[in-house]
């Protein structure tokens, strides 16, 4: 069945950079587009990148454009995120996924 393994996420300060990787199983990996969700406390989960599965294209929100940066290893089957200039905003449970699959995420704290 798909799964998802995120990993790399911790408690930085505000300002500092984070790699999350996002290992997956049960799939083609290398024909699905993949994206990076985040839940952050009290809120909704919001998408705030995307890759095609040629790894040529990429989508940001405005939230994080210009600051993360979404890759992916298609021999190894893995997603990552850089995540440089963290603000305490950024604080979240990150996730990866393709619909309707999730992962159990990995916690991102920054603090200030």
């Amino acid at each position: 069945q798909v799964q998802f393994e995120e990993s790399g996420g911790g408690v930085v300060q505000s300002g500092g950079s984070l790699r999350l990787s996002c290992l997956a199983s049960g799939f083609r990996f290398n024909t699905y587009e993949m994206a990076w969700y985040r839940r952050a406390p009290g809120k909704e989960r919001e998408m705030i990148a995307t890759i095609r599965w040629t790894g040529g294209s990429s989508n940001y929100a405005d939230s994080v454009k210009g600051r993360f940066t979404i890759s992916r290893d298609n021999d190894k089957k893995t997603l990552y995120l850089e995540m440089n200039s963290l603000k305490p905003e950024d604080t979240a449970v990150y996730y990866c996924n393709i619909s309707p699959y999730w992962g159990q995420g990995t916690q991102v704290t920054v603090s200030s």
